[in-house]
């Protein structure tokens, strides 16, 4: 039975998509089987693996939740072998005005997932930057939340609310969810003031701080606009080894438990 990470953060602007894609590439690459699904409406995630939106509008993770069509229909396999994605589109957005009058609205996706989750090792969840029904149909499913984390003071404040809707999940909905860890993205050692944060986040956290840190890097930056996770457009880079390194971590944490 596959694991499924959340990939969240109601604050916008921390890579939170960027560690979705190239964690989700670097465990395909890994010779893990993964799907990825793009539950944003901005569909940054389907975009950032050489897929539009527009493609085909009536096979995106709105209609899988709708229950208009199953999971397997919505498969889109991606430039690597071991990597499938569900794609996303702004029709989204409505869902969550929709799932207002739905029973059980919080379960959709986890029920949605259900026949194909035993096809893989990881599904990677990229969530909305927000905390409505569609992030907690995410949180529902997940086994765990995976938390990327802008080394700035006050994206440290954000933390709290976020904390909050997972332990509201857990107490309400969904008991076995687990944090898989907090994740530091766009670190620039030369910046004190990102190695202060980061000791921060490691005295409050302890060993829920991932030891991988995600550098800041240029190149990172661009590879969505190429349609690529990061390995396929510079294997040299930075990001590319963060990434893997960060892959590693989560397949040794998960075979330890």
């Amino acid at each position: 039975m596959g694991k499924i990470i959340a990939i969240a953060n109601q604050k916008g602007g921390v890579g939170k998509t960027t560690t979705a894609i190239n964690l989700a590439a670097s465990l395909a690459v890994l010779e893990k089987k993964v799907l990825i699904i793009d539950a944003d409406p901005q569909a940054n995630t389907t975009s950032g693996l050489n897929f539009s939106p527009e493609d085909d509008r009536k096979r995106t993770i709105y209609e899988v939740i709708r229950g208009d069509i199953p999971a397997e229909d919505a498969l889109i396999q991606t430039e690597l072998d071991n990597l499938h994605m569900i794609p996303s589109h702004i029709n989204l957005v409505g869902a969550e005005i929709e799932m207002i009058k739905w029973p059980d609205r919080e379960s959709y996706l986890k029920k949605a997932l259900q026949p194909i989750r035993s096809r893989y090792d990881y599904i990677i969840i990229d969530c909305s930057p927000s905390l409505g029904f569609i992030t907690v149909n995410c949180l529902t499913a997940a086994d765990s939340v995976m938390i990327p984390v802008q080394p700035e003071f006050f994206a440290l404040e954000g933390l709290a609310k976020l904390i909050q809707t997972i332990r509201l999940v857990q107490n309400n909905i969904n008991p076995d969810l687990t944090i898989e860890g907090f994740v530091v993205t766009m670190f620039d050692g030369r910046t004190r003031v990102h190695s202060q944060v980061v000791m921060e986040l490691r005295e409050h956290f302890k060993d829920l701080v991932f030891n991988t840190i995600i550098q800041r890097s240029i190149r990172l930056s661009e590879a969505p606009s190429h349609g690529k996770p990061i390995i396929l457009y510079d294997v040299t880079n930075n990001g590319t080894s963060n990434y893997l390194h960060l892959a590693e971590e989560v397949l040794q944490k998960n075979e330890n438990n």
